[in-house]
């Protein structure tokens, strides 16, 4: 009987052991996509914007941009980071007025 005790404590320390693995894993994609850097079509695509949008971001500097022979690569953090910046919770928006 105190085997299998020993052996379902062992066992859950390995459960544990491999969430926090795969925890760890999933942040370390989150952060890895957050650097990649995408043209202005899957911009347009993700945003839903149309390409003169696009463009008045790039000029008021609401999105960052590198422009390399004539194309145009955005971060996927700073697209993030814009949708984060206008994130609106219309319950909590509604509760404060």
């Amino acid at each position: 009987m105190i085997e299998i005790i020993d052996l379902l404590a062992a066992l859950s320390q390995d459960v544990k052991y491999i969430r926090a693995y795969i925890e760890l894993l999933k942040k370390s994609k989150t952060e890895r996509l957050k650097e990649i850097w995408i043209d202005n079509q899957d911009v347009l695509q993700t945003l839903h914007i149309s390409k003169r949008t696009l463009q008045t971001y790039r000029d008021n500097g609401t999105l960052p941009f590198s422009k390399i022979n004539g194309k145009f690569y955005y971060k996927v953090s700073d697209i993030e980071h814009l949708l984060q910046s206008n994130y609106h919770n219309y319950k909590i928006d509604r509760s404060c007025k």
